[in-house]
């Protein structure tokens, strides 16, 4: 029997089926389709059989099975006691005792699970409860509360005044919190690689005498090196401790300082990191003196997007303060290229923002350099001097020499008499700018 010779009817039928069946269903429909379409041309009806109403009953959905719940549940003990063969010991005790939970007859299960699920209610009805969830901000000082904090596992806990052996300086003490007991008052640096021992950490006021000693060492001109690797110590000693409150910020600080004033970017940047996220404890410190470094650091980094989000966060007491008002003034003057006001800037910075501007202002100097270059034919090396804020002749002298823009309609006079040519000067600025300061790399950025 060729298909050819079918009726139309009988076609779309059969293509109506085949787009019904399914991988479970394709042997069996196929079979059935096959026997249907036999009898019919055995029968000559295959013209007059109205085909657009047979229905194949392989096709048509089947009713899911119904059985009671104590069948359903001795099924499911029975593949659990077929499977349990197969399984370790282990396996079978927690199989049996998921099958006994499912017995509706079995109270003591139903009265395990009611008590499961009161617990729970319990615990959710005391999260919605706490002050955290009153519309407190994430970087609230626990010093505005200190009868609340969190444990190391997690759970929440009530800071005890009267508990002898809790310390008032660790805003998240619980019982698991080191105390240390060594009473030396240096010790160098050496990273952790196991757990910290009380016998190697020194307590607070060993710490705070080991502050003391280090200030008064770095007066006497003791190696950067040394006072770097016990203000590490220190401060390592105090985040195993967790120690943080207003002298935890000042050894922050003054390592900061320290870092600054020998070059030290790296630990500067950690210092600067974690002062940040104390000051947003709550925890006083020099807060203005370090946003004005943090705006400079930015514009160092010319990080300009971070910059207007940090700078759009200041508050008005912050803008008031003379080094942050400095800071943003050093930020208007690069962006409007106003190098005669950013020189003077630098020569009156407060505090050590100069420390930090020692980073860029070469950078700025060779961006002054391009603009004056285009302006003037020639320029007196005591006017580059003056202007763009270097010490001596002989240092502007250098610098030019150094960016290979050391060209001079008089090379033999003294650097009081030096002139600059500007034109053959200009390109080799240009190229110096893109060569050394168009990308800026800054050592432990965080």
């Amino acid at each position: 029997m060729s298909a050819e010779s079918w009726p139309p009817k009988l076609k779309e039928w059969v293509a109506k089926c085949l787009g019904q069946m399914t991988d479970a269903n394709r042997e069996e429909a196929q079979t059935e389709l096959k026997q249907v379409i036999a009898e019919s041309y055995a029968n000559k009806t295959l013209w007059t059989t109205d085909w657009d109403g047979v229905q194949l009953k392989s096709l048509m959905p089947k009713p899911p099975p119904v059985f009671s719940t104590q069948s359903h549940l001795k099924r499911k003990l029975n593949e659990h006691q077929s499977s349990s063969n197969k399984k370790t010991k282990k396996g079978s005790v927690s199989k049996a005792a998921a099958a006994n939970a499912l017995d509706p007859n079995d109270a003591a299960a139903l009265n395990r699970r009611a008590a499961r699920f009161q617990r729970e209610h319990e615990i959710e009805r005391q999260k919605s409860s706490r002050p955290f969830n009153n519309h407190t901000s994430p970087y609230s000082s626990p010093y505005a509360n200190p009868q609340l904090y969190k444990s190391r596992s997690g759970t929440p806990a009530t800071y005890d005044a009267d508990n002898p052996d809790a310390d008032p300086n660790v805003p998240n003490w619980d019982r698991f919190t080191i105390v240390g007991t060594s009473q030396e008052i240096f010790k160098d640096y050496l990273r952790l690689t196991s757990e910290p021992k009380p016998e190697q950490i020194r307590p607070y006021h060993v710490l705070q005498e080991t502050l003391n000693q280090l200030k008064k060492r770095w007066r006497e001109k003791a190696t950067y090196n040394w006072i770097c690797s016990q203000f590490k110590s220190l401060r390592q000693d105090l985040t195993v401790q967790r120690i943080k409150n207003e002298f935890t910020v000042t050894v922050y600080e003054i390592h900061a300082r320290m870092a600054l004033e020998v070059g030290d970017m790296v630990e500067y940047n950690q210092c600067q990191a974690m002062l940040r996220n104390l000051y947003e404890l709550g925890i006083p410190g020099k807060v203005e003196e370090f946003t004005a470094y943090r705006i400079l650091m930015l514009l160092h980094g010319r990080n300009r997007s971070d910059l207007n989000l940090y700078v759009g966060q200041l508050t008005e007491k912050q803008k008031a303060d003379p080094a942050v008002r400095h800071a943003l003034a050093v930020q208007r003057a690069i962006a409007m290229g106003n190098y005669h006001a950013l020189f003077d800037l630098y020569m009156n910075a407060p505090n050590m923002g100069a420390y930090i501007m020692d980073h860029f202002i070469d950078r700025e100097r060779i961006r002054a350099l391009m603009v004056m270059t285009k302006a003037y034919r020639t320029l007196p090396l005591t006017f580059i001097q003056n202007e763009l804020a270097f010490d001596t002749p002989a240092a502007a002298r250098e610098f030019l020499v150094e960016h290979r823009a050391g060209f001079f309609t008089n090379p033999n006079a003294p650097d009081a008499d030096a002139v600059l040519d500007c034109k053959p000067a200009g390109p080799q600025l240009a190229t110096a700018y893109e060569e050394k300061y168009r990308r800026v790399q800054i050592k432990g950025a965080v």
